[in-house]
């Protein structure tokens, strides 16, 4: 059908810096403060826009209601919403510390399912990290009262981080991005979260922002260290995406099943996507985001560079 070129929803969060604007190719945002860019979104709140052909200045999500499984392939469920969100992440201060609860606690709650989240690091400052699991156990009582001390960050585990990794959420987990580290995210698209530690940080009216703590309580994990996963031969392969990382040196070949469209996100180099039987061609740089719909088939990249390929699972 369709090779989509899109402009993300661009965030200017209070913790946010000016790497994507300055390397990522988001020189049409306005401001200096740009902490995320949603690179594939259908969240009709902040949707990404596409920017090419015949649905030229349509939003995504506009996008997804018209086409469905037909251009997202058959593991997309029309009943149900769009179930991811790529994101550029900009942490030039520390993000807040949250966890996602479990689905055994979603369904006894009536929430939203699911909680799978990952984040590939892109660059980090030296000592630059993320806030990753606990370094010991902790009781229920021991983890109220360091929320309502605002102690917590003291038993957090900070793990230094370098490009190239991957790092990814499971149920309970506390985790946050650390100050120096840029990101791309990739994550269930309609998540619950709460929040448990904020570095005093306050809302416009002057009052902190607030946290989820009985919640958080009931929902977290308290293990000490954090889960090992093992997705090989993917980066991530979890219950809602598979992720894989695409190295451009020459030429490669790609193709679409039916099943799911393709995300590329482009974390370096410069080239063409090039649709294999068609004179059809599309420029990418550092920091662009194409969408290949499923019934698309095969394409080719040419030149060089670093892409995150996303793919949906079965819904």
């Amino acid at each position: 059908m369709s090779i989509l070129r899109l402009e993300p929803a661009y965030k200017d969060f209070m913790w946010g810096g000016s790497v994507l604007k300055k390397e990522y190719g988001k020189s049409n945002y306005p401001g200096y403060v740009l902490a995320e860019t949603w690179e594939l979104s259908a969240d009709p709140d902040s949707p990404a826009r596409i920017t090419n052909g015949e649905y030229r200045g349509v939003t995504f999500d506009k996008f997804v209601k018209e086409n469905g499984a037909k251009a997202l392939g058959t593991n997309f469920d029309e009943s149900k919403e769009f179930p991811i969100t790529v994101k550029f992440i900009d942490a030039h201060q520390n993000l807040s510390i949250k966890l996602h609860p479990s689905d055994t606690y979603a369904d006894q709650h009536n929430l939203i399912k699911g909680n799978d989240e990952c984040w590939y690091i892109m660059k980090a400052l030296p000592n630059a990290g993320i806030f990753y699991g606990l370094e010991r156990d902790l009781s229920k009582a021991e983890f109220e009262q360091r929320i309502r001390n605002n102690t917590l960050k003291d038993v957090i585990h900070f793990q230094v981080v370098k490009p190239g990794e991957v790092y990814f959420s499971g149920p309970g987990l506390l985790h946050s991005i650390g100050a120096g580290v840029v990101a791309a995210e990739v994550k269930q698209a309609k998540q619950v979260k709460y929040r448990v530690y904020d570095y005093g940080r306050v809302q416009p009216d002057g009052t902190p922002r607030p946290l989820s703590i009985e919640e958080a309580v009931e929902a977290a994990n308290l293990k000490a260290g954090a889960p090992q996963y093992n997705f090989k031969p993917h980066l991530v392969d979890c219950s809602k995406f598979i992720l894989d990382e695409i190295e451009i040196e020459g030429e490669v070949t790609l193709s679409t099943d039916g099943t799911s469209f393709h995300h590329l996100l482009f974390l370096d180099g410069d080239g063409v996507l090039i649709s294999s039987g068609s004179d059809s061609r599309m420029e990418y740089v550092k920091g662009s985001s194409i969408v290949v719909t499923a019934d698309h088939g095969e394409y080719r990249l040419k030149g060089r560079g670093l892409a995150l390929l996303t793919s949906i699972k079965k819904m």
